[in-house]
Formats: structure tokens, C-alpha cells, sequence
């Protein structure tokens, strides 16, 4: 039983070959899993990946932070809306950051990881409260994006909502482990119902 367990916690970092902050969300998830979040230290973070204290606090401020990856999807979707073509209107700015998203955050083999780390958020408060927190920053830096592109203040506000709400609905989507749609896929998918929606209100 033992052999078995080791082998099924070291399996991710072995099919990733992550690098630290990556290895660390793997042993962070793990430990949360098994022992609560709580009841984890960051001591045991950086055990469990084989790293040290100060190589985790160069990365995380917390143990909190290692879920939410820092400023990595906030990056990821401001540089998808500052590339999208010229002449994209501004929800096709949105989904083309999703795209982008979608293959660098969201390939099909972390789908389950995903799913198991919603269900620890999902289990703790104060982790559910970064978790609100982190999706008002993505639609705060979704509208500055967006208004560098010369879409008027209104318009990017209303944007970022519905790209949010869709990006919501597609990853809610995406990480149950019966789909096995692409994220980019399921994002611009969800982004068109989402806008077809709105003109039912």
C-alpha cells in the first residue's frame, strides 16, 4: 500500500518533469488532499517536492499562492488580447486570449489535476475568497488590456464580464473528466452562447 501511494503522488511531477514552482503546486496539492489545508505547513511543501524553504518563498508568498500560479494567467491573457489582430473586435481579443490560455494552462493532460484542485478550493474558504479576489484582478487587467486597444471604457468593462463569465463556465466545463473538448475549444464555444445570451435579456 505504501509503494502504491508514493507511486501515485510521484507520478505528476514524473509525467511533467515540472520545474520548482511547478513542483511545489504538485506537493501543495497533495498535502492539502491528504492532510487539509490548514493543516499543511510550508516546511511540508517544500519536503514533499524535495525543495528548499527559500526557493519556495522565492516563488509564493504563501502556501496560499500556490494554487493561483502568481501572475502567469494574468500574463497569459493580457498578452493573448494585446497580439489578437488589429481588426479584431474586442470579444474576439477575448477569445483569442483563451486560446492562448488554453495551450499553455489547460492541455487534456492536466484536466484531472485541475478537477482536484477546484475541489480543494472549493473545500476552503479562505481559499475560495482568492479565489473570487483572483477572478476580479483577471477582468480588472482584461478591461486595461482591452482599453489599450482603443475600445471605449463601457465596452471593455462589459467585455472582460462576459469573458470572465465564459472562461468561468468553459474551465467548469473543461475540468469535469468526462469532457474531452480542448479548453480553446470549449472557451470560444461558451463565449458564443454567453454573447447570445445576453440578447435574451
Amino acid at each position: 500500500m505504501g509503494d502504491g501511494t508514493k507511486s501515485r503522488k510521484m507520478s505528476p511531477m514524473a509525467r511533467w518533469q515540472p520545474h520548482a514552482p511547478e513542483r511545489l503546486l504538485v506537493a501543495a496539492l497533495e498535502l492539502f488532499e491528504e492532510r487539509g489545508y490548514e493543516n499543511t505547513t510550508v516546511i511540508e511543501i517544500t519536503e514533499r517536492a524535495g525543495l528548499t524553504k527559500s526557493t519556495f518563498f522565492r516563488h509564493f508568498p504563501d502556501k496560499r499562492e500556490v494554487l493561483f500560479g502568481g501572475g502567469t494567467m494574468t500574463g497569459l491573457l493580457v498578452d493573448g488580447i494585446d497580439t489578437a489582430p488589429a481588426g479584431a473586435s474586442p470579444l474576439e481579443a477575448v477569445a483569442h486570449a483563451l486560446d492562448a490560455i488554453g495551450r499553455e494552462a489547460f492541455p487534456s493532460d492536466r484536466r484531472e489535476f485541475s478537477a482536484r484542485r477546484s475541489a480543494v478550493i472549493a473545500a476552503n474558504p479562505e481559499l475560495r475568497e482568492r479565489e473570487a479576489l483572483k477572478e476580479l484582478g483577471l477582468i480588472a487587467s482584461m478591461i486595461d488590456a482591452l482599453k489599450r486597444r482603443g475600445v471605449p471604457d463601457l465596452t471593455s468593462r462589459v467585455t472582460a464580464e462576459l469573458g470572465a463569465l465564459a472562461w468561468k463556465i468553459a474551465y467548469e466545463r473543461w475540468r469535469d473528466t468526462t469532457n474531452r473538448d480542448d479548453f480553446a475549444e470549449l472557451a470560444r464555444r461558451t463565449l458564443t452562447e454567453v454573447r447570445a445570451a445576453t440578447a435574451l435579456c
